[in-house]
């Protein structure tokens, strides 16, 4: 029973927990995988605490979903004030916008790291054939010994 405790994060829970009272506290959201070892619960309570529904709050829709739907009708928003009062189980892609936003920026990085890798491996591998190349007509021009001297002097009559 951690209800009414003036919790801002939820604490270390037992595994084997049934009941989760987390009402009437200071809770925002939930860090992704907080709750994903309760695998015992059979009654949840979430309700009464200022849930920001922004992008962090998914996770927590997503796992009462999963666990408990009376709860995820009675957790509401509080920010931002387009959400407040509204139900987390009713809260659609759309009103979470700030995901949509999040994730084109981390695409383009991983556009760019990608790219320059790939450009880095095209001029490492046109690097590797001009060596090749450039190998296959120092191994006419190198005299290892008297007797290769001898062979490349008969092949050029």
């Amino acid at each position: 029973d951690c209800s009414s405790k003036a919790l801002t994060e939820v604490p270390a829970l037992p595994a084997d927990t049934r009941r989760l009272y987390l009402q009437n506290n200071s809770l925002t959201s939930v860090p992704p995988g907080t709750l994903d070892s309760l695998r015992s619960l059979e009654e949840v309570k979430m309700f009464d605490n200022p849930w920001n529904c922004d992008c962090r709050i998914l996770y927590l829709k997503l796992w009462l979903e999963d666990v408990s739907a009376p709860s995820l009708a009675n957790t509401r928003c509080a920010t931002p004030a387009l959400l407040r009062m509204k139900p987390l189980g009713q809260l659609s892609g759309n009103e979470i916008g700030v995901c949509k936003r999040l994730l084109p920026i981390k695409c383009l990085e991983f556009f760019w790291r990608d790219l320059i890798l790939i450009v880095g491996a095209i001029i490492t591998l046109i690097l590797i054939v001009w060596a090749l190349k450039f190998s296959k007509k120092l191994v006419c021009q190198i005299n290892l010994s008297p007797y290769d001297s001898r062979s490349c002097l008969l092949r050029q009559r």
